[in-house]
């Protein structure tokens, strides 16, 4: 009875602390406003599922009035149990929409076998997705990405794409029609899985396509877990410092005007301080919690 008891304070402390950062995160980048209509993007995976159900949630209680619409594309990938999501919306009773578009058979035409699908993948799936956003008039498109996928998303483009970028929490889509949101852009993975757990959310796997496990993704995620093992704490200072940026100490001069650099008689904000000590562990308790990307 102790145990259950435990389990059950342990899932609403959980619970509570998803809706907390997601709702720190639609505050900080003002993702949401008064009458959007949010088009929840749903694969059937634990990060999308839930990111509905938190939405659910806080809709209940925002000071906001706004539409959620619920929207999976089936991309005809063998095996795919069309009827779950129908089932699971219909039984949460969230206005929903399946597309049907046989994005597969097009990935397997034109990628050679053992090649990674991913990339052509996620354009056909992301034109079809931008598509329906106007045909049912959402001003917000909602995706499930967390913590983790951008600080591995940091990661490869550092290591791969030669560049300091992520993954924002808020833009406009490529075809300069639509506002993206990532509403859990401050929640941890390792929480969603536990979250995914208690609700029992009906996943549906994301390898249908085939395994890809040579994916430079998947070796990122693998090094920031062995991070994570051997230095607790390290993930939370990484992704503290994407919102912490100081293009003055960095090379890139289309972010910062080195050429026409001046001295001048008081103290310039943005000065190096290249022969102290700096006290970083510091500088971290002094950020709010969302910012630091508390690691409770």
């Amino acid at each position: 009875m102790a145990t259950l008891q435990k389990q059950v304070y342990e899932g609403n402390k959980l619970a509570k602390r998803l809706r907390r950062q997601v709702g720190e995160a639609i505050a900080d980048f003002g993702m949401i406003r008064a009458g959007d209509k949010v088009m929840v993007c749903l694969s059937g995976g634990k990060d999308s599922y839930a990111l509905l159900d938190i939405l659910l949630s806080l809709k209940q209680h925002a000071p906001i009035d706004f539409e959620i619409v619920a929207v999976n594309l089936d991309q005809k990938h063998p095996g795919f149990p069309a009827e779950v999501l129908p089932e699971y919306l219909t039984a949460v009773g969230v206005p929903f929409r399946i597309i049907e578009q046989d994005t597969y058979s097009v990935v397997k035409r034109v990628i050679p076998e053992g090649k990674t699908m991913c990339s052509l993948c996620s354009r056909l799936r992301r034109g079809a997705l931008y598509r329906v956003a106007k045909e049912i008039g959402a001003t917000r498109i909602a995706l499930g990405h967390h913590r983790d996928d951008i600080l591995e998303t940091f990661f490869l483009n550092l290591f791969h794409g030669g560049r300091l970028k992520a993954m924002p929490p808020k833009l406009v889509s490529d075809d300069g029609a639509h506002i993206v949101i990532r509403p859990l852009a401050y929640c941890k993975e390792q929480d969603l899985e536990e979250y995914a757990k208690i609700r029992a959310f009906p996943i549906i796997p994301c390898n249908l396509c085939g395994s890809q496990e040579n994916l430079q993704r998947q070796v990122v995620k693998d090094m920031m877990r062995e991070w994570q093992k051997k230095f607790p704490g390290r993930l939370e200072t990484m992704f503290a410092s994407l919102q912490r940026v100081s293009p003055s100490h960095l090379l890139d001069a289309q972010q910062f005007d080195f050429k026409n650099l001046k001295t001048q008689s008081d103290a310039y904000l943005d000065g190096d301080i290249a022969f102290d000590e700096e006290d970083l562990s510091a500088k971290l308790l002094q950020l709010p919690i969302s910012k630091a990307a508390e690691s409770k």
